[in-house]
């Protein structure tokens, strides 16, 4: 690990003791010009909150990092890596900033595995992985990135199908390690904020809908439950977590369009949840 990731790591430590109260005390629907429904224009980035970062802090924010990667299904190859972006990383890194000590980049990055760089980013974050596709030097990329200490989060996929896959990709990276569900005991829902079961958060176009499960990806098979599926280093630490019939980024992204939405499932769980996660892997 780099000098800079070691002094992160010191600067995030710190932020544990500093996390606000509640993520209640601000308005997403007064502050973030959010959109309310309807058809969504591309973000603008002037409409969300940015900041400066302090130059002697250039070398040791938080960057969210954003992974680009290949996939197959209804979009056609390549496009599943940015659902929900750029609103999903802009409002995360927006109320990390808020919520902790934290330095945080405001704008985050989108890297490739294979990118010399992925190393800088001891955190990064995959959407829609349903139907990812790694090839063989990204497979090798990705066992080499989580061995040596990086934490992948992968988020927004549902029905056993997509499970499948993933585990079938993943069983490409780790040939002898096999994931683990994570129950509601695991340190992960308790880091810093105290999560009540296992935790599920539909898109919003499903919760419109009356629905915790997005149907459109595939059969359920019997199974609309949330699962948090584990891959674990030989000291046990957790390197990867995949959040299966989940949408913790529409949590984060559409935070600012309906109030109700934002009250059950932003600040409930999205953003609870996301500070966790980060603050297990900048301090494992």
């Amino acid at each position: 690990m780099s000098r800079s990731l070691v002094s992160l790591v010191l600067v995030t430590v710190v932020a544990l003791l500093c996390v606000a109260v509640t993520i209640a005390q601000r308005d997403p629907l007064q502050e973030r010009g959010g959109r309310r429904g309807g058809r969504r224009p591309p973000a603008v980035r002037s409409d969300y909150v940015t900041w400066e970062v302090d130059k002697d802090f250039d070398d040791d924010v938080f960057t969210f990092a954003r992974i680009q990667y290949d996939s197959g299904g209804y979009f056609g190859r390549g496009r599943h890596w940015d659902n929900d972006f750029p609103d999903c990383d802009w409002n995360f890194s927006v109320r990390l900033h808020e919520l902790t000590s934290m330095k945080v980049d405001p704008n985050g990055v989108v890297v490739r595995f294979t990118d010399e760089e992925l190393f800088d980013y001891p955190f990064v974050y995959m959407s829609n992985v349903g139907n990812m596709s790694l090839s063989r030097q990204e497979v090798t990329a990705v066992r080499r990135y989580l061995l040596n200490g990086g934490f992948l989060m992968a988020d927004d996929f549902w029905a056993p199908a997509a499970w499948r896959h993933v585990k079938a990709q993943m069983k490409e990276v780790f040939p002898n390690r096999e994931p683990v569900e994570l129950n509601e005991d695991h340190e992960i829902f308790h880091m810093v904020y105290e999560l009540e079961g296992t935790p599920q958060v539909p898109s919003i176009l499903a919760w419109r809908q009356g629905d915790l499960f997005e149907y459109w990806h595939g059969d359920p098979e019997g199974d609309e439950d949330p699962h948090f599926w584990g891959y674990l280093d030989d000291n046990n630490r957790l390197m990867a977590l995949f959040c299966h019939n989940n949408d913790i980024g529409d949590g984060w992204e559409r935070e600012g369009e309906n109030e109700e939405y934002f009250r059950n499932y932003s600040e409930r769980v999205s953003y609870p949840l996301g500070i966790n996660i980060v603050t297990y892997a900048m301090t494992h």
